[in-house]
């Protein structure tokens, strides 16, 4: 038998892991000194530590690990346990190649313009929500006030109050000088019988949505959609879906120059 420390040399494992793997139960000594308290292993424990350490390294758990060693796993079993950490592994590495391709995006925009960009975008995660909306098609984009007019007369009529901030989809393909496809939404819970153009309808949820902050008037909202497109484009993403204008903080009174207005603009995109 030999000594906690020279089993830690032969190892190459510091004597506070052995003690730990030792409270785990993973590895316990074959004795411990009742005196001392010191811990003695065999030469033959050397294997068992080697495959602790190889199946940490494959990322299991220790306490996948004890499993492992306790359970006796069939080759079955260790083969599906491996495919999944494999599959584990392959997103980790496309989210880490994702992160670095934006970086140097990043790092392109910056030594090309010598300055930070005013517009941060993000992926995210847009859950569905149950809207009561009406579609119709406007000269331009700051004309579709009737289409809320009509929106919120009728939903004033049913008494019903929005529960979220209202949002605005952009079904058109691309900029158009006019004959704008617009629907104008509003976020309810309440069951409302449809009427006319006003629909209600759950608005899916959308799993990448790349997504940017405009703050100011709507007359300058432009700017912000040329830095979201930018950066789908030199990200390698592709738009697939309606745009959706989302009024965290809509202007007063429809004011197209209302310098308070906070608005975040959606895009739902895949990967090229």
């Amino acid at each position: 038998m030999i000594r906690i420390g020279d089993f830690s040399t032969i190892s190459r494992v510091s004597i506070k892991t052995l003690r730990y793997y030792d409270e785990l139960g993973l590895l316990k000594p074959v004795s411990v000194d009742p005196v001392t308290g010191y811990r003695f292993y065999e030469h033959r424990q050397v294997s068992t530590l080697h495959r602790i350490l190889a199946l940490k390294d494959l990322g299991f758990s220790l306490e996948e690990i004890g499993h492992l060693l306790n359970d006796g796993l069939s080759t079955e079993q260790m083969r599906g346990m491996l495919k999944l950490r494999q599959t584990e592994a392959q997103q980790r590495v496309k989210e880490e190649t994702e992160r670095l391709q934006r970086v140097e995006v990043r790092l392109k925009q910056l030594e090309k313009e010598n300055t930070m960009s005013s517009y941060e975008v993000v992926i995210k995660k847009v859950e569905k929500m149950k809207v009561a909306s009406v579609r119709g098609v406007v000269p331009t984009p700051p004309e579709q006030g009737p289409l809320w007019g009509e929106l919120e007369g009728y939903l004033g009529k049913q008494r019903v109050n929005p529960c979220g901030p209202c949002l605005s989809l952009y079904h058109d393909e691309g900029y158009r000088e006019h004959d704008w496809d617009i629907e104008v939404c509003e976020p309810v819970t309440a069951d409302i019988k449809e009427a006319g153009r006003v629909k209600v309808y759950e608005l899916p949820a959308v799993e990448t949505m790349a997504c940017t902050v405009h703050h100011g008037p709507f007359v300058t909202i432009s700017e912000s959609y040329n830095a979201l497109g930018q950066w789908i484009d030199e990200n390698s993403y592709r738009i697939v879906g309606p745009a959706r204008e989302v009024y965290l903080r809509p202007s007063e009174n429809g004011n197209q120059t209302d310098s308070e207005t906070v608005t975040e603009i959606q895009f739902p995109v895949q990967k090229t």
